[in-house]
């Protein structure tokens, strides 16, 4: 043990701590023995030693410190400094609500002006493109807004958005104009089926050219129609050309659209051509044209409505998840030098598209007193007026026979099977 003790003199002074390996012992001069100082008792700690605070500005992490710039407009004058102005209040308030529109519980009774800017401010951040939340969000301003939100929707060639966003075009009500030409949608689909509902009972304008449609699917359509009196009762135009497989037998579904002014059924499988056009004329009221009608050309009908930037925004979706087929062009070029017959089908398949409405001829038709259509025949019908309403009379007598018999006979088990699904 190596200490130093002070002489006697120093007595008074007090104890005399020593420190030996590392422990620190008390001499008692009196005594002049050593003793062990009591240890004291380590204090409570809450932390751990290297425990240390600091202050945060606002926020969780680094983002708090920096600048805020989302607040903030920044232009450049002429001269070419920057600028910058502050966003007011309504902007920042409706910035957040759209980046959590799928959080509102509804929007009934609210502003229109306010929404359409809503529904633009949530469009611009694509959240309705966004596959569950999407969807949640667009039907609580369809179910508030309705014709407002579209009002006319063009699917034209656009299986594919179909087949992905069939759940949000289900959302839509109260259209006026929808077009479902060229997607080969079958009798069996589910966008059919949803046409009889009460949500698009509005429609005036359907177009369903080349559709794979059947009499069954003619007779699914025109059921709530021909019974319930809903459904499509206030169709005013519609084109089912080039539909092969529609006989005269489907046709005769379609005689419960009392207002129908525009009907179209070039390039269908019809074995009576004369028959039809007779009964169309006499049951419908109905002139066949000899010039195809602007109703037809698909210029009309148009996505027009809050929701038509979506539906862009859908389409260019669906065209990115499909562009790694486009490496494929090489393999199929190879294909096509060939003599492979995938070209070959491809060119069959276009021929028959394109034939089949010159096999059956052109079969539009169009009301006598409608001032849109193009109506070539004034002429000859003012020629023939009498002539024609002498046979309207004589046909309609017969008519009224064959009516009145067939009503008993109209509703097949068939027919009562499928109104029982409604």
């Amino acid at each position: 043990m190596s200490y130093w003790l002070h002489s006697g003199s120093h007595a008074d002074a007090g104890p005399i701590y020593v420190r030996e390996r590392g422990e620190l012992h008390v001499v008692n001069p009196g005594a002049g023995g050593v003793q062990s100082a009591p240890r004291r008792a380590r204090p409570l700690r809450l932390f751990s030693g290297g425990f240390s605070v600091e202050l945060c500005l606002n926020g969780e992490d680094d983002r708090a410190r920096r600048p805020r710039t989302d607040h903030f407009i920044f232009t450049y004058t002429k001269e070419g400094n920057l600028r910058y102005s502050a966003k007011s209040l309504f902007g920042l308030v409706l910035g957040y609500i759209s980046d959590n529109v799928d959080h509102i519980d509804s929007l009934v009774g609210f502003p229109e002006q306010i929404a359409e800017k809503l529904f633009s401010a949530a469009e611009a951040r694509q959240k309705f493109t966004e596959p569950v939340t999407g969807l949640r969000a667009l039907q609580k301003f369809t179910e508030a807004y309705g014709s407002l939100v579209l009002c006319s929707l063009c699917l034209r060639n656009r299986y594919l958005v179909i087949s992905e966003k069939l759940e949000e075009i289900k959302s839509f009500r109260e259209l006026t104009c929808l077009d479902l030409s060229c997607c080969k949608l079958g009798d069996e689909h589910e966008l059919l089926e949803h046409l009889t509902k009460e949500a698009l009972s509005s429609v005036k304008q359907l177009l369903l050219k080349d559709n794979a449609l059947s009499d069954a699917g003619l007779r699914r359509m025109t059921a709530p129609v021909r019974v319930l009196k809903k459904g499509l009762q206030n169709l005013l135009v519609l084109d089912l050309s080039c539909n092969p497989k529609i006989t005269d037998v489907g046709i005769g579904y379609l005689l419960c659209f009392k207002k129908l002014s525009c009907l179209d059924i070039s390039g269908t499988g019809l074995k009576d051509v004369n028959a039809v056009v007779k009964r169309i004329q006499t049951q419908i009221g109905l002139v066949q044209s000899k010039v195809p009608l602007k109703e037809f050309d698909h210029s009309n009908c148009k996505t027009e409505g809050w929701a038509e930037q979506t539906v862009l925004q859908w389409e260019q979706a669906v065209m990115e998840a499909t562009k790694p087929q486009e490496d494929l062009r090489s393999r199929t070029a190879a294909q096509r030098f060939y003599g492979k017959t995938h070209r070959m089908e491809e060119v069959v398949k276009c021929k028959l598209v394109e034939a089949e409405p010159k096999a059956s001829g052109n079969l539009q038709f169009y009301k006598e007193d409608v001032q849109n259509c193009h109506l070539p025949l004034k002429k000859e019908v003012a020629g023939s007026h009498e002539l024609k309403n002498n046979k309207k009379r004589a046909l309609a007598e017969q008519e009224r026979e064959r009516t009145s018999k067939q009503k008993h006979l109209c509703l097949t088990v068939e027919d009562w099977d499928l109104l029982n699904t409604y």
